[in-house]
């Protein structure tokens, strides 16, 4: 298959980098716990689901921000030895890299402090500029993530809008300036928490406690959207204005890091929708692709390529 063939995706977020410690437990507040050792990855949630977009057999751009630093060069490095096109990622002077900085416990659960660095400089006339060529390129999906600056969030999900391309927002975290947005995109997927925020945020309707599927209901008919809830070992609800499908999880034989299972998630389904399958399909393929990722430690490190998905349960 030649580029030209090939499904196109343009992603738009925060490029890190993640310092990760194994540790006994979690800390609880004021805590200092003590890990044997601390290993580096590549991270961010945009930069994360590029990468888990490219393995799975798209071609991908990148769009984001990062220090003019030694880390930032690495970083970059990183994505395009995974093969994504990182002409759109701004180098800014006088500001460091992303990083995150995370810990592990022996179940796979995690804490994660990120400091925003370049991320928080990613300008909306970037974003919009790297859309409208993206559009010219073909691409079928932009996958937004949001640990961005709000504008150049918001600037993602209308430019796609108006350019015509199918677009999916990954809103972790929810920011204000987007609940003002989310009629526009085409597709959300939040995780159950941030799912109850921007339930809490749009409609709220003084209903005691909702479930997952009725929160999720309520909001793609009241926006106009569908909306996609990755709900971990419990799998993912996908729910639209013609109402609501569970896809199963994959299956896992252990989770060692649950840190990249959400970003391999959305780049897959990025990929899968822009190679034409249905929403659904793409649900499962994801679904199937995050639960490869747990069993190792670091958010890309297992991240399946498009052989590996295909062989998986539940991947085709």
């Amino acid at each position: 298959m030649t580029d030209a063939d090939a499904a196109k995706v343009l992603v738009i977020g925060a490029v890190n980098v993640d310092l990760v410690v194994a540790a006994e437990r979690l800390p609880g507040p004021g805590e200092t716990v003590v890990g044997p050792d601390v290993s580096s990855h590549g991270g961010g949630k945009g930069a994360n689901a590029a990468v888990a977009a490219a393995r799975a057999g798209a071609v991908v751009r990148y769009c984001g921000a990062v220090g003019d630093d030694e880390m930032g060069a690495g970083a970059l490095g990183e994505l395009a030895e995974e093969g994504i096109d990182v002409t759109e990622v701004s180098r800014i002077d006088g500001v460091s890299t992303g990083a995150a900085l995370i810990v592990v416990d022996p179940s796979g659960e995690n804490q994660i402090a990120v400091g925003a660095g370049a991320n928080a400089r990613v300008a909306a006339d970037d974003v919009r500029a790297a859309v409208a060529r993206a559009a010219d390129w073909g691409a079928g999906c932009v996958l937004t993530s949001t640990e961005i600056t709000p504008d150049a969030a918001v600037a993602a999900v209308k430019a796609a809008a108006e350019h015509g391309i199918t677009c999916v927002v990954n809103p972790a975290p929810v920011l204000d300036e987007l609940v003002g947005v989310l009629s526009v995109p085409d597709i959300l997927t939040p995780n159950s928490s941030e799912l109850r925020d921007l339930y809490a945020r749009t409609l709220s309707e003084g209903r005691h406690d909702p479930t997952e599927a009725e929160m999720a209901t309520a909001l793609a008919e009241h926006l106009d959207v569908t909306v996609v809830v990755t709900l971990g070992a419990d799998g993912v609800l996908v729910v639209d204005r013609s109402g609501a499908t569970s896809v199963p999880a994959g299956e896992v034989e252990s989770v060692v890091d649950t840190t990249g299972a959400g970003d391999t998630f959305n780049g897959v389904l990025a990929a899968s929708l822009a190679a034409g399958h249905d929403l659904v399909t793409a649900a499962r393929r994801s679904a199937a692709a995050a639960s490869l990722t747990v069993a190792h430690v670091g958010a890309r490190t297992g991240m399946p390529t498009a052989e590996a998905l295909e062989r998986a349960p539940s991947g085709s």
